[in-house]
């Protein structure tokens, strides 16, 4: 007996150092240096509040009332919540179960026909001594599936503050470019009126009047169908957690056609100082580390079981008119040696070490997916500050060539067709204009979720608490 003790002592040492050695680090994948250029100011992003660093208070509102009430945020809480309760039990714990029973039996003759009564209340104890880890690999595994899901919410969270602010950007652009619409149909509108009166006396010939109803019909059709993109743009906001549709109209009223400027920031020189600050990159790490525990936990359920049961009970048996009582009890080691199984368990193992390789590319193509939107965010972010100090040019000088030639239409030194040509000129340049402002805002808000939305695993474990 001594000798078997000793014995199972090493074997389990040396399978312990197979199975629970140390956890891997994940696999490197993070370039050395970034190859866009960074954003040449700013303060470096603080706290998982970015989109208060915008002039406008009112997305910093809208932004915590969607994430108080998306319904995505709420199922990624709840998941969390079911991972933390099943991670919260110890699979190594001795188990004790308490049984009364109570049994009424007539005896088939000749045995007697005397009712019989017994009555039986026990203990029963097991425990199974984790002699190669197994209990404790799958509580790790457990522990860090629980540790992605609060990595996912977090994620979730900084999702959908992206998500809010690019529709609230996108509804200001589109109105804006509502407003613009509505000015080009109404200027477009008089012209055309101006040319009518002057067809009705002689000044206008029919086919340049044409032209100029074309143009004010065309106004109004442009106007109406930004409109419509509007009214769609709202609804989706709502549809993001923002309750009632009645009161977001009247908030959304007050800024109305004004695009929210964001606050500039700087970001880390070094790539995987970036991308510590993602919480989808943590939660690809927690969930190599519980692949590595399933493969660990699979490996060692290869190997003997030692298990410590007992059990004590007391009985009474009435049969007629008598009793009679007695307590029993028992205790004692059990080892379970797994000989024949057809192969299961080592397929089991084989099919962990294979989900752990699979955690290991997954997190490898998180990392490049991640190097990829930040690379992404900063070349259209350097391309737009470029282009739109151009934009701006572009626009104002095409606003002032229209405004010359309608001066000249209208004294008669210009054509109808030159007039047409430099209003929509205008009305592209002014159009190109907002959308490159709204492209250089949406790519601040990638770049913010890209880098993390400010997120930090220690903060974000102290609020967990």
């Amino acid at each position: 007996m001594k000798w078997m003790t000793s014995s199972a002592t090493a074997v389990a040492a040396l399978t312990l150092a197979a199975c629970a050695g140390p956890q891997p680090a994940p696999p490197a994948a993070a370039p050395a240096n970034w190859q866009a250029s960074l954003p040449k100011s700013g303060e470096p992003v603080a706290g998982a509040d970015w989109w208060k660093r915008f002039d406008d208070p009112l997305l910093a509102e809208l932004i915590g009332e969607a994430q108080a009430a998306n319904p995505g945020v709420q199922q990624a809480l709840a998941r969390l919540a079911q991972a933390r309760a099943l991670a919260g039990a110890w699979g190594g714990a001795p188990q004790v179960n308490a049984a009364i029973s109570s049994q009424r039996s007539k005896p088939v003759p000749p045995a007697g026909q005397s009712l019989q009564t017994l009555n039986l209340a026990g203990l029963d104890a097991r425990w199974e001594v984790d002699l190669f880890a197994r209990a404790r690999q799958q509580d790790a595994a457990q522990e860090a599936r629980a540790e992605a899901s609060g990595y996912d919410a977090a994620g979730v969270r900084i999702s959908l503050a992206a998500e809010v602010a690019q529709s609230y950007l996108g509804l200001r652009a589109c109105e804006l470019q509502e407003r613009i619409a509505g000015q080009d149909a109404d200027a477009t509108a008089k012209l055309a009126s101006l040319s009518a009166e002057r067809l009705r006396v002689g000044f206008e010939a029919p086919g340049n009047n044409a032209l100029l109803q074309a143009a004010a019909s065309d106004g109004q059709n442009r106007r109406l169908a930004q409109q419509a993109e509007c009214q769609v743009l709202v609804k989706q906001l709502v549809a993001l957690g923002l309750g009632d549709e009645a009161a977001l109209r009247a908030r959304l009223a007050e800024r109305q056609a004004k695009l929210p400027e964001p606050g500039r920031f700087a970001l880390n020189a070094v790539p995987a100082q970036t991308l510590s600050q993602r919480p989808d990159l943590a939660a690809a790490a927690a969930q190599l580390r519980a692949a590595w525990a399933e493969a660990g936990a699979a490996q060692a359920a290869r190997y003997p079981q030692l298990t410590l049961s007992g059990s004590i009970s007391r009985g009474e048996l009435r049969v007629g008119g008598g009793s009679s009582e007695g307590n029993g009890w028992s205790i004692g080691p059990a080892l379970s040696l797994p000989l024949f199984d057809g192969g299961a368990r080592k397929s089991q193992a084989e099919a962990a070490k294979a989900g752990f390789d699979l955690a290991q590319a997954g997190y490898r193509a998180a990392v490049l997916n991640a190097v990829r939107e930040v690379e992404e965010g900063l070349v259209r972010l350097e391309a737009n500050l470029a282009r739109e100090s151009h934009a701006r040019s572009s626009a104002q000088n095409y606003a002032a060539a229209f405004a010359a030639t309608e001066q000249r239409w209208r004294s008669g030194l210009a054509s109808v067709a030159e007039l047409e040509e430099a209003r929509r000129l205008a009305l592209a340049a002014q159009s190109a204009e907002v959308q490159l402002q709204r492209e250089r805002i949406g790519a601040w808000i990638a770049l913010y979720k890209a880098a993390g939305g400010g997120w930090n695993a220690a903060t974000d474990a102290a609020n967990a608490r």
